[in-house]
């Protein structure tokens, strides 16, 4: 077994999950649920297919855990579950699109796909997003790039959760970043991170298990470093990239700050401490002001072939990746490269199913017996 497998394997044994559901079972489930709140079998299968990637890659944060999530929204009159995605403005290489309040996880896809469509007519493509909501893992829509010989971008801001460097106030959402990058022979390079130290939905995780936190994911009320799971929910914020000033954490700052510029200010969404919440349990009430419409998000698309032959590049890439991966690793560990511990999971995930905690059961479990559909 290669150390890299073994890795992952400790990794999945570590969490303790004794729950495993088969992936193709969840999605019908899933995409019966968006059915229920009004979602078009189209839009249900794409929405369902995000969140079930997310649980492939390992990102149980952003996987079925957030379902509930979305009814609530839908619940609260925040999500239109039947939008009328469209173009607003545009240049042949940019443009703006309003969701109309739907589902993130489709509003992306059909802004991805512009932006892929004007990379295709004049080499790249940009298309910033407003009245939108939450969409979940910004891997998933980067990456639809790869199979057009580019590269592909996508970010959005959130809901204020993150205190800037020495601020006690939220400010920032996590406002994650991914990047997609094509090879010839190799898997994809696939960087998809949240510009915090941790994604809130990590903190969710530990919440269920009623475990703490490490140190440098949160501080307190007052400023001060904590390893209290509710934290940020009792007046408290998550910390920037970096943790603390000495570790980096305004540059982990400033990476937040651009994601919500661009996802934000320029398409006309909200931004900063106006970005409305998503809808999780036990916290946040509505925004209390309003700078523009929903929640934002940034993509794009660069067509290789408007720097370099493709080929040449990918086989670079093949390169690049090959002589990252063959660095000296550090006792126990191995070298990788993004994208490579997602793919591990879904290996794993795909063959074994998906591993559920109870508390995510009975969340499920709730939706079946709300709408009448059997888990």
């Amino acid at each position: 077994m290669k150390a890299s497998f073994l890795r992952f394997k400790l990794i999945l044994l570590h969490r303790d999950i004794k729950n495993m559901a088969d992936s193709n079972q969840i999605r019908i489930f899933t995409e019966s649920v968006f059915q229920a709140i009004g979602c078009s079998e189209e839009h249900a299968k794409l929405a369902a297919d995000v969140l079930i990637s997310a649980d492939l890659n390992g990102v149980d944060s952003h996987g079925v855990a957030r379902l509930a999530g979305y009814v609530r929204l839908s619940d609260h009159g925040r999500l239109n579950p039947k939008p009328q995605i469209k173009i607003i403005h545009e240049t042949p290489g940019t443009a703006t699109v309003d969701g109309d309040k739907g589902l993130g996880l489709v509003v992306a896809p059909f802004a991805m796909k512009v932006a892929i469509e004007k990379a295709k007519n004049v080499g790249t493509g940009w298309v910033a997003v407003q009245n939108s909501n939450h969409f979940g893992i910004a891997g998933y829509h980067s990456s639809h790039a790869l199979a057009e010989d580019m590269i592909g971008w996508a970010m959005t801001n959130a809901a204020p959760l993150v205190v800037p460097t020495f601020s006690k106030e939220k400010l920032l959402g996590t406002n994650p970043i991914s990047v997609a990058i094509p090879a010839a022979t190799e898997p994809a390079f696939l960087a998809d991170f949240a510009t915090t130290a941790v994604a809130y939905g990590k903190l969710e995780i530990l919440q269920r298990k009623n475990e703490p936190l490490p140190i440098g994911w949160a501080q307190d009320e007052n400023g001060d470093p904590t390893t209290y799971n509710n934290a940020v929910k009792e007046g408290g914020g998550l910390l920037p990239l970096g943790g603390d000033r000495e570790h980096g954490s305004h540059k982990g700052y400033g990476l937040g700050a651009v994601v919500d510029i661009l996802s934000g200010v320029l398409s006309g969404a909200n931004f900063g401490p106006w970005v409305p919440p998503f809808a999780t349990a036990g916290f946040h009430g509505v925004a209390e002001e309003l700078v523009g419409k929903g929640t934002g998000h940034f993509l794009g698309a660069m067509r290789i072939d408007a720097f370099q032959p493709a080929d040449v590049f990918k086989e670079n890439m093949d390169r690049w990746i090959k002589r990252f991966r063959a660095a000296p690793a550090v006792e126990g560990q191995v070298v990788q490269i993004p994208g490579d511990q997602e793919r591990n999971f879904r290996k794993e995930r795909l063959e074994n199913g998906i591993p559920l905690n109870d508390k995510v059961i009975e969340s499920l479990e709730e939706l079946g017996k709300r709408f009448g559909i059997k888990l």
